[in-house]
């Protein structure tokens, strides 16, 4: 079972007075990153997550894109997971994506598993994904961006189940989530762990225990999925005053 990488700097905690606040500071944050990144001659990865929170993030990042100076043709994008299903099902976290922000800033590096209609199985939509991060992301993401479920779980990475415990692999499949759809693609934790900076985008009351969970000084991976990623050189949580209200 993974463990808490115990050798990278403690998480830091960035409380917000509602989601509207959260969205604003880290669509900011992250695009000032990214001007940094290319200011220095880089090609930034950037991992995306799905959800709620994650939805008012990218669009804030499409409302102050054009004030950011990024060059949205030098950024790369990948997703943390995505759900196993048609190309053009709103369920797809990629769909969810270019609807919000990737479309419209003309991002055209993007990555994701691929779809139901594209991989002949779930398998292979995942080894089809690992191969492409092995091929052309080289793995370290610059900011990877992950919410937390009720439950703690990230990514697709769920409480107890099978795939906390993959190892030497990239990307998994993930063939009975407790989340619907039930077939997905996530990435491992050993994917996961390989980011510079870990952001958590976590907003509500529902969700508190969760947080708590995870910023616990005692508690297990197995129990809160959250605990098992942390940055190279940075963890922050993103929460909204709700989010937090347990700490």
């Amino acid at each position: 079972m993974t463990s808490p990488i115990t050798d990278r700097p403690a998480p830091l905690v960035e409380v917000h007075p509602d989601p509207g606040a959260l969205a604003t500071a880290v669509a900011g944050e992250l695009l000032n990153r990214i001007a940094d990144a290319q200011a220095a001659g880089h090609v930034p990865d950037v991992g995306l997550t799905g959800g709620t929170i994650a939805e008012a993030v990218h669009r804030e990042i499409a409302r102050l894109a054009p004030a950011s100076g990024v060059d949205w043709g030098a950024v790369s994008f990948w997703f943390g997971d995505e759900r196993y299903v048609p190309a053009d099902s709103p369920d797809r976290n990629l769909t969810q994506a270019r609807a919000a922000f990737l479309d419209e800033v003309g991002a055209f590096r993007v990555h994701s598993a691929p779809a139901s209609d594209e991989a002949d199985s779930l398998a292979a939509s995942a080894t089809s994904y690992g191969d492409t991060i092995r091929a052309e992301g080289g793995g370290d993401f610059d900011v990877l961006m992950l919410g937390v479920g009720p439950d703690g779980h990230i990514a697709s990475l769920f409480p107890g189940h099978p795939g906390l415990d993959v190892v030497d692999a990239i990307a998994a499949p993930v063939e009975d989530s407790p989340k619907p759809p039930p077939s997905r693609v996530t990435l491992t934790f050993e994917a996961l762990n390989r980011a510079q900076s870990v952001w958590f985008l976590v907003s509500g009351d529902a969700k508190a225990d969760a947080v708590r969970r995870a910023l616990a000084d005692d508690g297990t991976v197995a129990e809160t999925p959250a605990r098992g990623v942390t940055g190279k050189t940075e963890t922050v949580w993103f929460l909204d005053s709700a989010a937090a209200s347990a700490l």
